[in-house]
């Protein structure tokens, strides 16, 4: 009777996962294994099952990869079959000698209540000498790599490879980086290729980049950062930090971080920033060396942050911001200083306009804010200006950033300001020999235009300005604007300017340029009109001044014309070879009305056109079976390309591989092929960049899907 009463408790408590209550038993002999120690011989992560349901199958690396607040399992291969009355504990430890006091080390035994940190243990199921336990770790858990020890009575068992990587999970509802939207968890989350976009406001252009999150090394390399990091173990529990952290880590400023940035235009001592086409080159060749990588400047830098974020389990995407200002004084004003002739003048301001400007998005919900701040936060590891002492930035909410909230943390001043200061135009002439600032125009919507971010679920743009700010000339309050009144201060002419081009604009051709003047209301018009022609980087540095015109032109009523500005090929192939950097053309007229006092400054930016890289490939592959990959090019420019080198690769296809070209004459064809062997279903992408010393960059990417 008191067996069966023993074993009938045995059964339930098993089943509850608590211990049964001590009872006393008949005395056994030795062959009842009574007296034998429990020990644990075996433990099987269940790899494959736990990360399938963890959404962290795709991550190249031995150990396992789980998310938190979210059950997994693990098989115990035990002595013997566990018995109720066996003390049975396992250990996960994080950080460098843990310990219990430190909150570094938990000790889990299994029982139905969670334990003071959230943590809860179960057993599955107790069969002979096999014991499956179930696993959930707190959603608030601090992230990093855990490593497991079980014990059984006074027996420590240390598994090979006991190291457990525990990420934040955007699955889960108690997670505060939960994001609802299965689609954009795979976007934001699990999509390892991606778009950054660059050009200028009104000539975006594309740019792929391979995040590679799930790389080899690339999550012992994000691991190792937040090591780096010295946050406090309760820091690494918070995206809030931890982005914060990675921010400041991702350039190599303040603590030998992971990129070095260079603006000089010279990277013979490096890799230059445009040859770059993803990741995971960088981060791997950071964590091997621990050294700083050269070079980086904003789309690189936004590029790296991305993986790191994603890598981590934080949503994460790139924004670009076209227009983007730079405001060093932080008075919301980004003055521009022009000579007669509308050349812009470099050493007078210390503000900048950028063509565009890349940084990052990352999801989560704002407990150290007032509510309604929880989302899409800006991030931007670029290193602009400090905070607190750091080169980071964020993370900020959007929602600051469009409600004017500028005192919030953190850093949303600068980010207001990059997407909302004001442009104001100064001509500087000399009068009796001294310099006098002329003030022309005060541009008011001209900042931060064409917020742009890869789509979610296609290769598309998506426009995010509006998550950024209210429409541009929209009152944030409801207060009645008077457009009549507005029209008549701004001009008297109805004086407007165009600038055009009249040919493509492919290197090696005369840059056929136009100024369109127009005036709309009655009247005889007499206007000076100067227009000029630079190259300039993509911060706006000024690299050479091409050329200009200056004429007075006579318009009546409502009429317009164009002066042309043209600018052969000699004038800028120079500067377009020496200068490592993609340039940018820049046109900027000014227009003063005599006797009326009107003035009207316009500027614009154009980029060259490039024939572009074709890829030829099947539309699908098989797994582990070769196909060819050819990538050709036919140069059409009217000059020959020194130098070429073509890079590509294709994540879960084959690993970056660099081609030295070298010339490519005007008319010559140029074809390299790679043979791939496939080692990851689903659809992949495979991308492509050709730069020489005449051009820096036409990129390509092809998608193919690969199947079993």
């Amino acid at each position: 009777m008191l067996r069966s009463k023993w074993q009938r408790l045995l059964r339930s408590s098993e089943a509850a996962g608590i211990e049964a209550p001590r009872v006393k038993t008949p005395t056994r002999t030795m062959s009842d294994n009574a007296g034998t120690d429990l020990k644990v011989t075996g433990i099987d992560f269940l790899k494959s099952e736990n990360c399938r349901q963890h959404h962290t199958d795709a991550y190249n690396i031995k150990n396992l990869v789980v998310r938190r607040g979210q059950p997994f399992q693990l098989q115990l291969s035990l002595s013997r079959e566990l018995k109720a009355a066996d003390k049975l504990s396992l250990r996960f430890g994080i950080g460098e000698k843990p310990m219990k006091i430190r909150g570094t080390l938990l000790s889990l035994k299994p029982r139905q209540d969670q334990d003071l940190g959230g943590w809860q243990i179960s057993i599955v199921k107790n069969s002979g000498k096999e014991c499956l336990l179930s696993v959930t770790s707190s959603p608030k858990a601090p992230v990093g790599k855990y490593t497991l020890n079980v014990k059984t009575g006074t027996n420590i068992y240390k598994p090979e490879n006991n190291a457990i990587y525990l990420l934040f999970n955007p699955w889960c509802e108690d997670d505060v980086v939960f994001l609802a939207d299965d689609a954009q968890r795979k976007e934001y989350v699990l999509n390892d290729t991606g778009i950054i976009y660059v050009g200028s406001a009104y000539n975006i252009y594309n740019r792929p980049w391979n995040f590679g999150q799930f790389e080899e090394f690339i999550l012992d390399a994000c691991m190792y950062l937040l090591d780096k990091s010295d946050l406090k173990l309760s820091n690494r529990r918070d995206p809030v930090f931890v982005s914060r952290a990675m921010s400041a880590l991702v350039n190599a400023n303040d603590d030998n971080g992971v990129l070095l940035g260079n603006w000089s235009g010279k990277y013979s001592n490096g890799t230059s920033p445009m040859d770059w086409i993803g990741s995971v080159s960088i981060l791997q060749k950071y964590y091997k060396t621990k050294k700083p990588v050269s070079y980086g400047q904003c789309w690189v830098f936004a590029g790296v942050l991305t993986t790191v974020m994603r890598c981590l389990g934080i949503p994460s995407r790139c924004v670009s911001n076209f227009n983007s200002a730079h405001d060093t004084e932080e008075n919301l004003r980004v003055d521009v200083y022009l000579n007669e002739f509308g050349e812009k003048l470099n050493w007078m301001s210390l503000d900048s306009v950028w063509n565009f400007h890349v940084w990052n998005d990352v999801w989560m919900r704002r407990a150290d804010l007032p509510s309604g701040f929880d989302g899409w936060q800006a991030i931007d590891s670029t290193p602009q200006e400090q905070s607190q002492g750091v080169f980071q930035c964020g993370p900020c909410p959007l929602k600051a950033v469009r409600e004017g909230d500028v005192y919030l943390p953190f850093d949303s001043k600068f980010v207001y300001a990059e997407v909302n200061a004001d442009k104001v135009y100064w001509v500087v002439k000399k009068v009796n020999g001294k310099d006098k600032y002329i003030k022309i125009s005060t541009e008011t919507r001209g900042i931060g235009v064409n917020i742009s971010t890869k789509a979610v679920g296609q290769d598309e743009r998506e426009d995010i300005t509006t998550q950024y700010k209210y429409p541009e000339g929209l009152p944030m309050d409801n207060v009645v604007s008077k457009p009549g009144v507005l029209q008549e201060t701004v001009s008297k002419t109805g004086l407007q300017l165009e600038i055009t081009n009249k040919e493509a604009l492919y290197p090696g051709n005369p840059l056929e340029l136009g100024i369109t003047v127009k005036t709309s209301t009655p009247g005889s018009w007499t206007i000076n009109l100067a227009g000029s022609c630079q190259l300039q980087s993509y911060t706006g540095k000024i690299e050479a001044n091409l050329g200009y015109v200056k004429e007075i032109v006579k318009l009546e009523g409502k009429s317009e014309t164009q002066v042309p500005l043209k600018i052969e090929p000699d004038t800028y192939m120079k500067t377009l070879s020496s200068v490592e950097d993609e340039v940018f053309i820049r046109v900027t007229a000014i227009a003063e009305v005599q006797g009326i006092g009107d003035k009207l400054t316009k500027e614009t930016t154009m980029s060259f056109e490039y024939p572009p890289i074709t890829v030829q490939m099947p539309e699908t592959a098989k797994l582990n079976e070769e196909f060819s990959c050819a990538f050709i090019f036919k140069n059409k420019l009217n000059m020959p390309l020194d130098n070429c080198k073509l890079r590509v690769e294709g994540l879960g296809i084959f690993k970056m591989s660099t081609f030295d070209q070298g010339d490519v004459k005007p008319g010559r064809i140029m074809k390299s092929e790679i043979i791939c062997t496939p080692t990851r279903l689903g659809e992949k992408k495979i991308v492509a960049k050709l730069t020489s010393t005449q051009i820096k960059g036409i990129s390509v990417e092809k998608g193919i899907t690969i199947t079993k």
